[in-house]
C-alpha cells in the first residue's frame, strides 16, 4: 500500500507576505468549520495571510474565485494562491454528480488557465460520517491538506521565479512499510 507523506512545510522557505484567498461553502456548517480551521492553521504555519470569503454552496466557489481574483488584480493586491473548501454529500438524485464534477472542473480550469496555485478542499462523499472524518483537523484534515497543496505549488512557483531548481518542494510519495 502506498501512502502520501504528510508535508509539514518545514523544509520549504516561509511564504511570508503571501496572500491566500480561501473561499468556503458553508452548506454544512460543522464540516465547514473543521475544513476552515485546518486551512487557516496550514496557511498561518507557512507565514502567509488568509483572506476568507463565504459562499452558500460548492457551485458558487469557482465564479467567486474568478471575480475576486480579477478584483484583487485591479486593486494591485493580487492573491498568490487559492483554497476552495466545501462539501458535497451524495443524495438520491443526480445533483451530486453535477455539483461535484462541475465545481472541480471549473476550479481546475481556473488553476491551469491562470497558472494559479489552487488547493481543492471540496469534499465529495457518500455520507455525513465520511465528511466529518475527512474534515476533522484531528483526523484526515482535508482543509489543511488543500491549503498545504496550494502552498506547495506556490513555493515551487517562487523557487522557479527565483531561478532555484529545487524539485523537492512540496509533497512526495512515501511507501508504507507493508509495501516493502
Amino acid at each position: 500500500m502506498v501512502t502520501p507523506r504528510r508535508d509539514s512545510g518545514a523544509d520549504r522557505p516561509p511564504l511570508t507576505g503571501a496572500r491566500v484567498l480561501v473561499v468556503e461553502a458553508r452548506y454544512y456548517e460543522d464540516i465547514a468549520d473543521e475544513l476552515l480551521a485546518g486551512a487557516r492553521a496550514a496557511i498561518a504555519a507557512a507565514g502567509a495571510d488568509a483572506v476568507v470569503v463565504t459562499v452558500p454552496g460548492a457551485l458558487e466557489i469557482p465564479q467567486t474565485v474568478a471575480i475576486l481574483l480579477e478584483a484583487a488584480a485591479r486593486a494591485r493586491k493580487p492573491y498568490d494562491a487559492v483554497v476552495a473548501l466545501g462539501c458535497v454529500i451524495r443524495g438520491e438524485t443526480g445533483h451530486y454528480d453535477i455539483v461535484a464534477g462541475e465545481s472541480a472542473r471549473a476550479l481546475m480550469d481556473l488553476s491551469v488557465m491562470l497558472r494559479l496555485p489552487l488547493g481543492n478542499g471540496i469534499l465529495t462523499v457518500e455520507t455525513e460520517a465520511q465528511a466529518q472524518a475527512r474534515a476533522r483537523v484531528a483526523e484526515m484534515n482535508k482543509g489543511g491538506g488543500a491549503a498545504e497543496a496550494a502552498l506547495a505549488v506556490l513555493a515551487l512557483r517562487r523557487a522557479e521565479e527565483a531561478g532555484r531548481q529545487d524539485r523537492t518542494i512540496g509533497f512526495t510519495p512515501r511507501r508504507s512499510p507493508e509495501a516493502e
